[in-house]
């Protein structure tokens, strides 16, 4: 035990007892660390460098000015070498300033290297593991370096973090003043006036069963029981995702909704053949060429988004929960419905069996595996595949299911990403 870490867990045992015990705990020689010099020096750890190697105050300046000046509390994800820490709490307004750990043994080792005393001790600073709370506190600054080497205990907050730091940037694509927006809205005014509110089907499953089937590689191994399912009289409503409905129907399976909001979605995602008892809920991005044939009944629905505001003006309309993906207005539908519970098929978020999608090839729906840079914990609390907008739609789905305590939610698979607040299916989950 260093001199250093000695004085730092002092600290640490005095204010954070309980913390103190998690970090003893903690494997510091499974990581590669390695000294990494320029103008200054740095840590490098797994090849991830910590900070600057130049000039990490400066770094730390940075970093700290992109925080509000007259923020009382700032939350800074990841411990970094203290840097940051030791710049913030040069502030004399600053009241608390809580520090997220990324990887717990990362932290361990700086401990034992270098002296973190100062500003462990200062009486603002509250010390806790980034996963001990279920969701990001807000302003915060999270290390870049500790995002990618995030452990398994706090990777569903680091999956939060970057999907609200990609936020604006993701929102770029969704400008209401697009030409292509505006084109879209223009070619399906004229559906959306005809077609039902998709408000409509609001309350007309109170109390029942939905399955709302998305297309991960895990649905197909319930192709069989879903059509034997589909076949009975007493069954749960089944809602699909668009891009779902082709392996259903390929596996005989006729659902009694699909919904679809996305421009890129056509015939050959959604066949208008023998769709004459199958409802269609759309977003008005969807394509009109699609809309257009489709032979059941069509429900025209809304998101919060702006791009809707001017049409939302002219025709009424009721709102679906989007956060990125079909499958979370599909949730939201089978929730206003009035289904109490609720079973999701082939929500993976990631990509087991190394397969992207469910009856569909390599790269058909857009990414390829071979792209696939980043994971999440399947149910197995193993790491599985996937690629970062995925990892942004699962958190959204995860603060929907929070904000719905009325309603169950089971998941079908432990081959997918573990799903925050679902429990698995006692009949389905193999």
């Amino acid at each position: 035990m260093s001199e250093y870490f000695e004085r730092n867990l002092q600290v640490i045992q005095q204010r954070w007892p309980a913390l103190a015990e998690r970090l003893l705990l903690e494997d510091v020689g499974g990581l590669q660390a390695d000294l990494v010099e320029g103008l200054g020096s740095t840590l490098s750890i797994n090849s991830i460098q910590l900070t600057s190697r130049h000039d990490r105050l400066a770094e730390a300046g940075l970093q700290a000015a992109s925080l509000p000046q007259d923020a009382t509390v700032v939350h800074v994800y990841g411990t970094g070498l203290g840097d940051l820490q030791s710049h913030l709490l040069e502030r004399t307004g600053l009241e608390r300033l809580s520090v997220h750990i990324l990887n717990g043994a990362v932290f361990a080792l700086v401990l034992q290297l270098l002296d973190q005393s100062p500003w462990l001790a200062d009486p603002r600073v509250v010390l806790l593991y980034a996963g001990d709370l279920a969701e990001i506190q807000l302003p915060f600054f999270a290390l870049p370096a500790e995002l990618v080497l995030a452990d398994d205990y706090n990777a569903k907050i680091r999956d939060r973090l970057i999907s609200e730091i990609h936020l604006d940037f993701t929102n770029q694509a969704f400008d209401p003043q697009s030409p292509e927006i505006v084109e879209r809205l223009q070619s399906t005014f004229s559906l959306v006036q005809e077609d039902c509110d998709v408000a409509e089907l609001f309350g007309t499953l109170k109390g029942g069963e939905a399955f709302v089937i998305a297309t991960g590689p895990s649905l197909e191994r319930h192709f069989e029981k879903l059509h034997h399912l589909s076949k009975q009289a007493e069954r749960p409503l089944l809602i699909c995702v668009d891009t779902a409905y082709r392996p259903l129907i390929d596996h005989g399976i006729a659902p009694d909704i699909v919904v679809s909001i996305d421009q890129r979605i056509s015939v050959r995602h959604l066949p208008p053949e023998s769709t004459d008892n199958i409802a269609l809920v759309y977003l008005p991005m969807a394509d009109p060429s699609v809309i257009r044939v489709w032979r059941g009944a069509r429900y025209a629905g809304y998101s919060s988004s702006p791009v809707y505001r001017e049409m939302r003006e002219q025709l009424r309309r009721a709102e679906l929960h989007v956060g990125g993906s079909v499958i979370h207005p599909a949730v939201d539908l089978a929730v206003k419905m009035g289904a109490a519970q609720v079973t999701l098929f082939g929500a993976d978020f990631a990509f087991p069996h190394d397969k992207t999608h469910a009856g569909w090839g390599d790269g058909d729906l857009g990414p390829q595996l071979g792209a696939s840079r980043h994971w999440v914990l399947d149910g197995y609390s193993r790491r599985v595949k996937t690629q970062l907008n995925f990892r942004s739609y699962l958190c959204e789905l995860e603060r929907f299911i929070a904000g719905h305590p009325q309603v169950r939610f089971f998941n079908s698979s432990r081959d997918g990403a573990m799903i925050v607040g679902t429990d698995f299916h006692p009949e389905y989950v193999q």
